[in-house]
């Protein structure tokens, strides 16, 4: 919270939250998905943008100019049980969800004007289950 140009915390301030679900990328959206009926998939990530807002707000996140994001990326059920414990906790690198989109996603569903963000560090690793850890960064002298 800034007050003044100053930064003070309350016992309630939160500076790092995990949210249980599986990370989304934002859909490409045109003039048409602005009224009713929507394509599917812009249904379904304002749905999940949603409930990002709504865990922040019960955890009293507040998403400030310098974020930490980390994307726990569930691995697919096919996936051997050997295979599964190799890749737990590694890099995720395909290219089915981009970081910057999953960013940005992120971004777009928690921060009105998102341009006011100066810095982003963000990963994406291999998962059991889906979620998404969100962390203010801050520097103390």
């Amino acid at each position: 919270m800034v007050l003044g140009g100053k930064k003070t915390r309350t016992s309630s301030w939160r500076i790092m939250v995990v949210i249980d679900m599986d990370p989304m990328s934002k859909p490409r959206q045109t003039r048409s998905d602005k009224w009713p009926p929507v394509r599917p998939v812009v249904a379904r990530w304002r749905a999940w943008a949603d409930e990002i807002r709504l865990a922040c707000k019960k955890e009293k996140f507040v998403p400030e100019n310098e974020l930490i994001m980390e994307f726990h990326i569930p691995m697919p059920k096919s996936w051997s049980k050997k295979k599964r414990e190799l890749f737990v906790g590694k890099p995720h690198t395909q290219n089915r969800l981009d970081i910057d989109n999953l960013a940005k996603a992120v971004m777009d569903a928690l921060i009105k004007d998102d341009g006011c963000v100066h810095y982003l560090e963000a990963k994406k690793l291999w998962s059991v289950e889906g979620k998404i850890k969100l962390e203010n960064k801050h520097r103390f002298n």
